[in-house]
């Protein structure tokens, strides 16, 4: 029973497992020692020095780091910083304008700050209970906080909400790569063509860029892939920010009968109306710049911010194959990361609102080819996302597979084989549900509502409550008190999307497509 609760305890991200202490209750510092012919033994200090001294809260004076010891990172600070970077970026940004079209300049910074803020301090609570602990698998926190329950409650939520979001980026792909092969060859949209369609080439990419990714046994290794995912992206904000001078607000809309007036679209002409096709709006009303704006919209973009960080499941592995690790250096990387996407965030969230105001659509690049769909720079930023969001599935696919790791094979070592399937068979469902079940995308919706502020908010938060001991933090003290109330704050999010999905899904509208 004894050596079940050790091994239980004790899973690492890389397959390998270690005693962390007889009694799983006890937060227990664990060193390994290697020698000059690199075997590795176990001691056990005092828990007395569980505490890292490295925080943001207040902890005893005099209480020694862990050191995390374990496991042999090789992963450099920069390539952590973009693998944790393509982790936070999806393609929510691509509803980010809409967001602020729904609550105006000042209301939208304010909400995006303060969300960034708080995933920062998420991440440093999940960091705090990993260092007490010594584990730094998301699953073993859960374990280690409330055992069985806990380990199976994070590994569902990682796998379901990374599922639902790899299913929504290859179905952007399935949607998204025909239209710009189409464009870009200037084919029949009626045309059979198998490399128009979006069933194959999803099959494509997941067999030919996503599965060799993802087969790589350590998340460092995607580092290169990431800096260029995220390369793309700055790509697309360039070309956001550029498109603000090109394009005057009332603008036309693409007309297929007049490519006379099509070839002056960027050509400034307020007060007139077309009608051979042009919509030219002559309400200078959709052109007004709103700093602060309350309406039917707003409540739904909400979610859309309050989720616009989702990272937490890829942390602690990036924590384990980052070089020389620390408490203080992941959160260097963590705020690294948060920043930069924040940034870029905030600018494509504003160019792209400043461009087209209030006509704004849920997904920006549509709004761009009711202009003209077949702009080359356009066309080019769309294969730019397209890659990016190729290139975030196989981090995002990494914690699935620990966390099924997890849950099937607890006490397993490294095994290429299962590595390779467990790879095989997620990129197969994930395909067949894109292909054959679109409309579970619904679905998924309502999962991540619920999976997201768990990993997001509520974990963390109580992860962190039930592992750091009362003796050190009282459940009076300041430190705990913020975290019930952040846990708090993660259950109201996850009524509030679940409410508006619900009512979104009853009057048949369409308000959620905007964060997707």
């Amino acid at each position: 029973m004894m050596e079940s609760a050790q091994s239980e305890t004790n899973i690492l991200s890389n397959g390998k497992s270690h005693d962390l202490g007889e009694d799983v209750g006890v937060p227990m510092k664990t060193i390994l020692d290697e020698d000059q012919n690199g075997t590795q033994t176990i001691r056990f200090d005092d828990s007395n020095e569980g505490l890292e001294n490295e925080e943001f809260l207040p902890t005893a004076v005099g209480k020694k780091p862990v050191r995390f010891t374990d496991f042999e990172g090789k992963t450099s600070f920069g390539m952590s910083v973009f693998n944790l970077g393509n982790a936070i970026m999806g393609s929510g940004i691509l509803g980010l304008a809409y967001a602020m079209a729904n609550t105006g300049i000042i209301l939208f910074w304010f909400l995006l700050t303060a969300v960034a803020l708080l995933s920062s301090y998420s991440i440093h609570l999940l960091l705090k209970s990993s260092g007490i602990v010594g584990i730094r698998a998301y699953e073993q926190l859960g374990y280690r906080a409330f055992g069985t329950p806990g380990k199976m409650a994070a590994g569902i939520a990682i796998t379901l909400q990374n599922i639902g979001a790899m299913s929504s980026y290859l179905y952007i792909v399935k949607s998204e790569l025909p239209l710009v092969i189409q464009a870009f060859l200037k084919t029949d949209p009626n045309s059979d063509l198998w490399y128009l369609n979006g069933n194959y080439l999803v099959i494509l990419v997941s067999a030919i860029v996503i599965l060799p990714l993802a087969l790589m046994k350590q998340l460092g290794y995607l580092g290169y892939t990431s800096g260029f995912s995220l390369s793309c992206m700055v790509f697309f904000l360039t070309a956001v920010i550029y498109k603000k001078f090109q394009i005057s607000c009332p603008f036309e809309e693409f007309s297929a009968n007049s490519t006379a007036v099509h070839h002056s679209l960027n050509v400034s002409s307020h007060g007139h109306q077309y009608s051979n096709g042009l919509v030219h709006e002559d309400d200078d009303s959709h052109c007004s710049t709103h700093m602060f704006t309350i309406n039917s919209q707003t409540a739904y973009t909400i979610p859309i911010l309050a989720f616009a960080f989702v990272c937490h499941p890829e942390v602690l592995p990036i924590y384990t194959e980052l070089r020389n690790p620390s408490k203080k250096r992941m959160q260097r990387v963590s705020n690294i990361s948060i920043f930069v996407m924040y940034s870029m965030y905030f600018l494509a969230a504003l160019f792209g609102y400043l461009t087209f105001k209030d006509s704004v659509e849920a997904e920006l690049l549509h709004t761009y080819s009711r202009i003209d769909p077949y702009d080359t720079l356009i066309l080019c930023v769309r294969v730019a996302v397209l890659t990016a969001v190729t290139l975030t599935v196989p981090i995002v696919l990494f914690p699935v597979r620990r966390a099924i790791q997890q849950m099937l094979f607890p006490t397993k070592s490294f095994n290429w084989l299962r590595h390779i399937a467990i790879a095989v068979i997620l990129l197969s469902f994930i395909n067949i549900l894109v292909i054959f079940a679109p409309n579970i995308l619904g679905i998924f919706g309502i999962i991540g509502a619920t999976s997201a502020p768990c990993l997001i908010f509520i974990f963390p938060a109580v992860f962190y409550i039930r592992i750091v001991p009362k003796d050190r933090e009282p459940m009076n003290s300041t430190p705990k008190i913020l975290a019930a109330c952040f846990a708090a704050l993660g259950i109201s999010f996850m009524v509030m999307s679940l409410s508006f999905i619900i009512i979104d899904w009853t009057t048949g509208g369409g308000h959620s497509a905007g964060g997707h």
